[in-house]
């Protein structure tokens, strides 16, 4: 839309790896040393980590443009899978040919020994990358180790890329996974850009994408940091639809009223509360003087604020805990005397004690995959209080304190301005505008499968799981003459878009989590509300 109103020859700020876009930043120029390193070392693994959008698949793009033309790479980009599973597809992703209705692992291993010596007689190396190994399970990782003894005399036959989520780091650090990790030969992990590197950034993607002139001044660097913490995706998003309302406005640089109506379409933040996030998270770091003039400015514009503050001094003072009448202030709480950081696994079981689950899984990196047998699912993603609120489900929230150090909030439920969290082993009432003044998007909640559902489906899929559709849409909206039809026709598609139409989602006809949700909501079946029922 604004492509041809810039003079651009593309999009710059895609989100999608293509590596032409990279920008070597201090970090994404290691990582990439490390990976070419730890294969011309011809060790077993090297492991690349980082917080998700900081850049570990672009850089992986860029790094298999690198490889010589005699490489055979696998791609796993789904590792939550068996052992079985894992073997068929590394068997798939390299043409070997194995009895698909096979379930030993001794045969499918011996199928990839085969290949890898005929491979290797060949003059040429095999690499498996596998994506989002933070979820393959400990003896799906113990089976890719073996994978690694297949060699000769002298030379490994295969080499294995893990790509993941930090939590990655965590699992190979445990003691269980000692000889999997001893075999690693290089690994780092990809941090954030620095403030520094946020104005190179923006200038490196759109000079790829057609034009060298300032769209971004220097003078918003510090408020893209802010917003985005220097995550290359979020940059990306935040400078997408800057350059969008650039676009509609008719200007040709981006200015700050500009930016900040940006982040509020991307975080669901206004104005006033994206100033309260700056205020709140410099603060602590600038001289007394400037936090006294701070304080005098927040008295006098932010009174509801400062009653929150003074009612959580009340309870310190008192030793009391915090009850419905006490409305507490959750930076205070996050940075208060007693350091603590709750653990995105402590909020989860938060969460599984509303879905009345909490006895009976595993809380592990694996818990999205543990809970799927209990007929849940979790989704995950970056969306606003509005998104939250749609959806009707608690939610685990990451929020920041004053030094960026994470920590996991669960948000049991929203009336009218106050939302009622846990934290710290506490259920605190606070106010929704500071919770999303510390908030950046990301969330997780549960939701509740639909019988013999397996993955979104869309017209033309057939399934007993279209029975539940047909008669769910039948229970809100009237009858259907295909009570009985396990198909999924265009008749029933229709159907699916005006419901999603109806209820402000992308109607795309296609079923999954997000449809399901609202679907649940109406029907009011027996699960947690955030805030209440629902009317259709």
């Amino acid at each position: 839309m604004y492509k041809e109103y810039f003079g651009l020859n593309e999009m710059p700020f895609s989100i999608s790896p293509d590596p032409r876009f990279l920008f070597m930043s201090y970090h994404h120029r290691e990582a990439l040393a490390h990976l070419i390193y730890g294969v011309k070392s011809e060790g077993g693994f090297v492991v690349l980590t980082g917080e998700v959008g900081t850049g570990k698949t672009t850089i992986c793009r860029c790094f298999l443009e690198q490889l010589p033309e005699n490489t055979n790479v696998a791609f796993i980009l789904n590792p939550i899978v068996s052992k079985v599973e894992i073997l068929k597809k590394i068997c798939d992703e390299l043409g070997i040919k194995y009895t698909v209705e096979t379930d030993s692992v001794k045969y499918l291993t011996d199928c990839i020994y085969s290949y890898l010596i005929d491979s290797f007689s060949k003059g040429e190396r095999t690499i498996i990358i596998i994506e989002e190994a933070q979820n393959l399970s400990s003896d799906v990782l113990e089976q890719i180790r073996l994978l690694t003894n297949l060699e000769t005399n002298e030379h490994k036959l295969l080499q294995i890329i893990m790509i993941g989520q930090p939590q990655l780091k965590d699992i190979l650090s445990r003691d269980d996974m000692s000889q999997l990790s001893q075999r690693i030969t290089a690994r780092y992990h990809i941090g954030p850009l620095h403030k520094n590197e946020i104005y190179d950034y923006i200038r490196h993607r759109l000079k790829i994408a057609g034009i060298d002139k300032i769209l971004f001044p220097e003078s918003l660097m510090d408020l893209i940091a802010k917003y985005t913490k220097g995550i290359p995706r979020l940059i990306n998003i935040i400078c997408d639809r800057a350059l969008l309302g650039a676009y509609v406005e008719g200007k040709q640089i981006v200015d700050k009223n500009i930016l900040l109506k940006a982040v509020n379409e991307v975080f669901g933040m206004n104005e006033s509360r994206m100033k309260m996030v700056f205020f709140n998270r410099t603060a602590v770091s600038v001289a007394f003087s400037l936090v006294f003039i701070s304080i005098i400015f927040f008295l006098s514009f932010n009174y509801k604020a400062v009653l929150s503050r003074s009612l959580m001094n009340i309870s310190k003072n008192t030793k009391q805990n915090v009850t419905e009448a006490v409305v507490s202030d959750l930076l205070s709480e996050i940075n208060g005397d007693k350091f603590f950081i709750q653990s995105k696994f402590e909020a989860y079981e938060q969460l599984l004690k509303l879905w009345k689950f909490s006895s009976r899984v595993s809380v592990d990196n694996n818990f999205c995959n543990n809970i799927k047998k209990y007929g849940l699912r979790c989704l995950e993603g970056i969306g606003s209080i509005k998104e939250i609120v749609g959806f009707n489900l608690p939610v685990v929230l990451k929020i920041f304190d004053n030094n960026n150090i994470e920590h996991y909030v669960t948000l049991l439920s929203i009336k009218d301005d106050i939302a009622k969290v846990y934290y710290n082993k506490r259920v605190l009432n606070v106010y929704l505008k500071d919770l999303e003044d510390l908030w950046l998007g990301e969330y997780l909640l549960l939701w509740k499968t639909p019988p013999h559902y397996e993955g979104p489906f869309k017209k033309g899929y057939t399934g007993d799981v279209v029975l539940w559709l047909r008669d769910s849409l039948k229970r809100l909206y009237g009858d259907d003459s295909n009570l009985d039809s396990r198909l999924y026709d265009e008749m029933l598609m229709n159907r699916v878009r005006r419901f999603q139409i109806r209820h402000g989602l992308n109607p795309d006809g296609i079923v999954g989590a997000h449809t399901i949700i609202y679907i649940n909501n109406l029907l009011n079946y027996n699960q947690p509300c955030l805030i209440g029922k629902v009317e259709g």
